[in-house]
């Protein structure tokens, strides 16, 4: 199983950018299909962003659409999420995981989760 680990977070203001990074522990991470997710307090993890194996195809949640691009380096066994013109409601816990099948804006869909980062965008 691989295992996930997020860096990137932290705070910025709102307006700013953020780049996260998720590494992969295996060399066969271009095998799977990835995600990021995020988590704000009290409320449940959401979709935000998938892309596929060879990264050609790529969805993004409404929310994100335009201002967020998931990308990956199969190279380097890295996925990453360009976030800009971040707005205080993005503040959560990242997360990045396996898409693991089924429907690839659900969570249950996902396995290997990372620690998640911590992004914190201030009005």
């Amino acid at each position: 199983q691989v295992q996930l680990a997020e860096s990137g977070g932290g705070l910025v203001q709102a307006g700013g950018s953020l780049r996260l990074s998720c590494a992969a522990s295996r060399r066969t991470f271009g095998t799977y299909p990835m995600g990021w997710f995020r988590q704000a307090p009290g409320k449940e993890r959401e979709f935000v962003a998938a892309i596929s194996r060879i990264g050609t195809s790529t969805y993004y949640a409404d929310s994100v659409k335009g201002r967020f691009t998931i990308s990956r380096d199969n190279t380097r066994n890295t996925l990453l999420l360009q976030m800009n013109s971040l707005k205080p409601e993005d503040t959560a816990v990242y997360y990045c995981a396996v898409h693991a099948g089924g429907n690839r804006t659900s969570a249950n869909a996902y396995e290997s989760w990372g620690q998640g980062t911590q992004v914190t965008v201030s009005s």
